[in-house]
């Protein structure tokens, strides 16, 4: 009996990965990255942010299309709803980042996947924001990702994908621990 076995592809170019960290001891330099955005007033609270450009392994990178992406607060907060508002943008980014490093790493580890789909919560009490109680923070309560993975391995090997993707997700470090921010007029 001839056993077929399908390769795993879950759109992940491991190798190139790998081999930048491998290239890492050599030429540090290449790690280091500025990313970058820029965002327009429109009107209102209505502004369009725009990616296009960033630099990394020691140069300036462009990515292959400019991307747009409008920000705005819903109806309900007196304003037009022209887009996803900040808060909801960071929900965006952690859950992009984490359902990337879940499909690198199941990739790495040789499981296919199937289906991958994450819902993103985040609490947030307006009375800091809209300054109506000063002992209430501006930002998120808490936040919760709760994922449903379809995928050729058992359940604790895809509990070992999400906490290794956590592990090493940018924007959850981003999001758990303090980051300098220094905001300048021009």
């Amino acid at each position: 009996m001839t056993t077929l076995t399908t390769p795993v592809d879950n759109g992940v170019n491991v190798d190139a990965l790998l081999g930048v960290r491998a290239a890492l001891p050599d030429s540090p330099e290449i790690a280091q990255f500025q990313w970058r955005t820029t965002v327009s007033w429109v009107n209102g609270t209505h502004s369009r942010a725009s990616v296009d450009s960033f630099h990394g392994f020691g140069e300036e990178q462009k990515h292959k299309t400019e991307f747009h992406y409008d920000v705005d607060h819903p109806l309900a907060f007196a304003a037009e709803d022209n887009g996803a508002t900040p808060v909801e943008y960071v929900l965006v980014a952690l859950g992009g980042c984490l359902t990337a490093g879940i499909a690198s790493v199941a990739q790495n580890r040789g499981i296919q996947l199937r289906s991958v789909h994450a819902t993103i919560e985040a609490q947030h009490d307006l009375h800091g924001i809209l300054g109506a109680d000063p002992d209430v923070r501006n930002g998120f309560s808490g936040v919760r990702v709760t994922y449903t993975i379809d995928a050729d391995a058992t359940d604790d090997e895809i509990k070992a994908l999400v906490a290794q993707s956590q592990k090493r997700s940018a924007v959850f470090d981003i999001l758990t621990n303090p980051t300098d921010v220094t905001v300048d007029v021009a």
